[in-house]
């Protein structure tokens, strides 16, 4: 088996694999029950007019085995654009050959080559490899900022009701 692998951005032409490779991370976080972006979606949020987000792709054996997804955020105490990492994911056959290592490097360097204050992603408590593989590259996990969320019917909700705001 060839340990050679090379990384690209994605192109429209892979939304169907990127879709799968989604579903794939879904179901290794045990939140597939939560996942609802369709392939139509993700054309459109991907490769539409304005882009939210930016994919690299792993290839290996002339099969997509691995996917980083990331988008810009803003630190107004940097002044600065950030890069959120929202996912990074190689298939359970593929790993160990450090594609994960070269995607996150990638995702690391576009933050450097666009002069971002900082690089940042979330990492469930329970996955101790991804944890690992983190803290080897240097990062440090923030346990004094906690992670709020309104979801789409929780924002919809807030607009029905204006009063209900705190």
């Amino acid at each position: 088996m060839s340990q050679s692998f090379s990384l690209r951005l994605a192109q429209i032409n892979d939304v169907q694999q990127i879709h799968q490779l989604i579903c794939e991370i879904a179901t290794y976080e045990k939140l597939r029950h939560e996942m609802v972006a369709t392939v139509a979606d993700l054309r459109a949020e991907l490769f539409g007019p304005r882009p939210a987000a930016e994919v690299i792709l792993a290839e290996c054996e002339k099969q997509i085995v691995g996917y980083a997804l990331f988008f810009h955020n803003f630190s107004t105490f940097l002044g600065r654009r950030g890069l959120y990492l929202e996912d990074l994911f190689v298939l359970p056959a593929f790993r160990g050959r450090g594609i994960g290592r070269s995607l996150f490097e990638r995702v690391r360097e576009i933050a450097r080559e666009r002069r971002c204050g900082r690089m940042e992603w979330t990492v469930l408590d329970w996955n101790t490899p991804a944890r690992r593989f983190y803290a080897q590259a240097g990062a440090r996990e923030m346990s004094d900022w906690i992670l709020n969320r309104l979801d789409a019917c929780q924002l919809e909700l807030a607009a029905a009701r204006p009063d209900a705001a705190p």
